[in-house]
């Protein structure tokens, strides 16, 4: 395949992709060019047979039933004979039909519990249905955006540009594997994955030019207050000075919460269901599906025009009575607000925490979903742990969930009820729905060519376990500490010895190598050992490997350690023999993904 290169031999095109939930956005600026940047037209189908170009992929997928269509009718510019569809027509047929659309398809790609590479979507619909997993509806999403880009620029795929790929913040690194081997199906090559809330505050970066020194001043703390359609991310960032110069640095990011959009949409399906029960209508599962979708599209529209009173939706009867038997209803806006704001953003205090609820004994799969939908109350749980005694000063809000500005003005006036001093400041950005994926181009063409970058290093401490010599005892694993090799923060492209420490390295036979990270552990250094680390460190995926010696199998070597994080985040920990100069290297990817190598 041939690449697009400027005049210099490089790529021609910086481009930021959004792989979200519920929509997917592509940006892109010349790499030869400091002006705007702009968003791509993506073509794809709105009704059988007819294509048209639009700003929003939405992230669903309809796998289409055998004659379901007439032949030719999911056709693209750039493929015949499609049996599927991507896009606003399978998110619209995917309402009539539920049981053969996938959705959510990336916070199915953050659930560890299944086998995120087998075909288990759609979930829960019929065993004889088709199916497919979750990294190849992420793929089928990229791959769409890929030919939507070479039908836009001949000769110049997608996978010769310069890509910078946004994910949650809070994605593990298993997660995040998963999202390159996506990207690797669509053909997307070597790309660089950016937190998402990051990505926002690029954007309003861009959107301000030289005016944001004026908007912020050192000391400020900035929340960026990220809600999508699958997951809830937080991120701090301080502003500091270095020689009469502004600075930014991310301080902190949150966990993996499971909430957002889809979860509203459930609640807002439930609550019209309640409505068609108590005037004798009753729901089967199918039915509810499609009441689902349709709570979407309700939500979707108001968030989107405030002078829209209510949405009207109308659900397809059983069997033979699919027209005559439809049930129809409608969503006004005071249910809405009332589901979101009292659910979803109720009032609470600084030292609230999510409320736990006891779990039932035997639970059915599903998505591991927050057991409390309040995000305010993740909030304070966020701010009480991360925001080291100072006061947010301003806050940057993402997601289509705060085009509704009852929502915003709640964020806002509950921080002001945490902090007291100057009023919380907004920090105004110019669309929410595609802004990371604006803020990823603006990242990319910012590390290529200069320009405000936001410091951080790694969001969080990295750790490998050292096994702790104790008498064997039946049963019971022997105990490992957790000794800090990447501390938080470790600014990619530096490096360190681990110091004062010498190891016994097994060469010869097969061993295990254990990892482990933590967003909570930001004051240890490297070289810290942590024996009792279950609190507030995690494990990570583990490397299995045999390394070659000329010693007898099993042999302990001593060593040392040495880390280095290279500029695309990957963690080089290099073992050193303390008596030659024999050195094994095992690499473990702490920003992009966990697939590690040892040699």
């Amino acid at each position: 395949m041939a690449i697009s290169q400027n005049s210099t031999g490089g790529p021609s095109h910086h481009v930021g992709i959004d792989l979200g939930t519920t929509n997917c956005a592509v940006f892109y600026l010349p790499t030869d060019s400091a002006g705007p940047v702009r968003a791509l037209e993506i073509p794809q189908v709105v009704r059988p047979g007819e294509v048209a170009g639009r700003p929003l992929l939405p992230s669903f997928t309809y796998l289409a039933g055998e004659g379901e269509f007439p032949a030719g009718a999911l056709e693209l510019p750039w493929a015949a004979g499609r049996d599927f569809s991507v896009g606003e027509f399978a998110r619209q047929q995917g309402g009539l039909v539920p049981t053969r659309l996938v959705s959510s398809a990336k916070s199915w790609l953050s659930h560890a519990a299944v086998d995120r590479r087998a075909a288990i979507l759609p979930w829960r619909s019929p065993e004889e249905s088709r199916r497919i997993s979750p990294v190849e509806a992420s793929a089928r999403y990229l791959g769409h955006l890929a030919e939507a880009w070479s039908h836009a620029h001949p000769g110049q795929p997608l996978g010769g540009q310069d890509i910078v790929l946004t994910v949650p913040a809070s994605f593990d690194p298993e997660a995040r594997e998963l999202t390159l081997d996506a990207a690797r199906q669509a053909g997307l090559g070597q790309v660089i994955l950016l937190e998402e809330p990051l990505a926002a505050f690029y954007s309003w970066l861009e959107s301000q030019g030289d005016n944001w020194r004026r908007l912020v001043r050192v000391g400020d703390l900035i929340l960026v207050c990220d809600v999508g359609g699958g997951t809830t991310d937080f991120t701090l960032i301080s502003v500091t000075e270095d020689m009469g110069n502004l600075q930014l640095c991310r301080l902190a990011v949150g966990n993996h919460i499971l909430l957002g959009g889809d979860n509203m949409d459930l609640a807002l399906a439930h609550a019209a269901n309640q409505g068609l029960a108590a005037k004798g209508s009753r729901l089967d599962h199918s039915q509810f599906l499609q009441l689902v979708h349709a709570a979407r599209s309700a939500k979707e529209s108001m968030l989107s025009q405030a002078d829209i009173a209510s949405a009207k939706f109308h659900v397809q009867g059983r069997g033979t009575k699919l027209v005559a038997g439809g049930i129809s209803g409608e969503i006004p806006r005071s249910l809405l607000d009332s589901i979101l704001l009292d659910g979803f953003f109720p009032a609470c205090g600084a030292g609230d925490e999510p409320r736990r609820q006891s779990s039932a004994g035997l639970q059915e799969a599903g998505l591991p979903y927050a057991t409390d939908a309040a995000i305010t109350r993740h909030l304070a749980a966020f701010l009480a742990q991360h925001r080291g005694g100072k006061r947010v000063s301003a806050v940057l809000f993402n997601g289509g969930v705060f085009k509704s500005r009852l929502l915003r003005e709640r964020i806002l006036a509950t921080l002001a009820g945490w902090f007291s001093g100057d009023p919380v400041r907004c920090l105004e950005s110019a669309d929410l729905e595609v802004a990371v994926a604006h803020g990823a181009a603006c990242y990319a063409r910012a590390r290529k060519q200069g320009g405000i970058r936001v410091r951080g290093g790694t969001a969080r401490s990295f750790y490998v376990g050292v096994e702790i010599p104790a008498p064997a005892v039946p049963g019971f694993a022997p105990p490992i500490k957790a000794l800090c090799v990447v501390p938080f923060g470790m600014e990619e492209g530096s490096e360190s010895p681990v110091p004062n420490l010498e190891l016994g390295l097994v060469v010869g036979e097969p061993v295990q190598f254990r990892f482990l990270g933590s967003n909570r552990r930001k004051d240890d250094s490297i070289g810290t050992a942590v024996e009792d680390w279950q609190e507030d460190i995690e494990e990570l995926t583990p490397l299995s490997a045999t390394l070659d010696s000329d010693a007898a199998p099993g042999t302990r070597v001593p060593v040392r350690l040495h880390s280095r994080v290279t500029e695309v985040g990957t963690l080089e920990l290099s073992c050193q023999g303390v008596h030659d100069n024999r050195r094994w290297k095992l690499e473990f990817k702490v920003r992009e993904n966990d697939q590690s190598t040892a040699q």
